[in-house]
C-alpha cells in the first residue's frame, strides 16, 4: 500500500516539475515579453495545469482522475504556499492571498474549457487579463502567446490520460 501511494505521489511531483519548467520557460520574458512576476509565473502555472485537467476531465471523471485531479491541486497550492512563506509573507498574507489565487485558478481554469470555442478577441482579452507585459501602455501583439496556446491545448487534448497521470509531459515549442 505504501509502495502505491509514494509511486502516486512522485508521478504528481514529476507532472508538476514539468509543469514548472513549461511556466519558467525563458521564452515568456524574452519573445512573449511578459513581466518575470511571483504573479505572472502562478498565473502560468495555472494555465498549463487548467489545459491538463480538462483533459483528464474527457474521462467522465473516473475514480483514479478524480483522486490524481485533487491531489495536483493539492500540490500546486501547497508549493505556492511554500513560496510565499519563503518570500516572507506572514500567515494572514498567506490566508488572503490563497483565497485570492484558488479563485483565479477556476476562473482560468473555466475560461479554458472554452479556449476552443474563443475568438481571437476573447483569447486576447483572456490573456491580457491574466498575464502583465513588461511595457505598460503599449498595446501587447498576443498572437505569440495564442499560438503558443493554441499548440499547447492541442498537444494536451492529444495526450494520452494515462501519460499525464505519470507525469510524462514533453512540450517544446518552436
Amino acid at each position: 500500500m505504501l509502495n502505491k501511494f509514494t509511486q502516486s505521489n512522485a508521478q504528481e511531483n514529476i507532472l508538476y516539475n514539468n509543469i514548472l519548467l513549461l511556466s519558467r520557460n525563458k521564452l515568456f520574458y524574452t519573445k512573449f515579453n511578459f513581466e518575470d512576476t511571483f504573479q505572472n509565473r502562478i498565473n502560468l502555472i495555472f494555465l498549463h495545469i487548467s489545459f491538463l485537467f480538462i483533459k483528464i476531465k474527457q474521462n467522465n471523471g473516473g475514480k483514479k482522475y478524480k483522486h490524481f485531479y485533487q491531489k495536483m491541486f493539492d500540490l500546486i497550492f501547497k508549493q505556492i504556499e511554500l513560496n510565499m512563506r519563503e518570500i516572507g509573507h506572514g500567515d494572514t498574507s498567506i490566508n488572503n492571498n490563497m483565497k485570492y489565487l484558488v479563485k483565479i485558478f477556476y476562473n482560468i481554469l473555466l475560461n479554458c474549457e472554452k479556449y476552443a470555442e474563443k475568438s481571437l478577441r476573447d483569447k486576447k482579452f483572456f490573456f491580457s487579463k491574466y498575464l502583465k507585459y513588461k511595457h505598460i501602455g503599449i498595446t501587447p501583439n498576443n498572437s505569440a502567446i495564442i499560438k503558443y496556446f493554441d499548440k499547447y491545448h492541442s498537444f494536451c487534448l492529444d495526450l494520452c490520460s494515462d501519460s499525464v497521470l505519470k507525469g510524462e509531459l514533453i512540450f517544446n515549442y518552436k
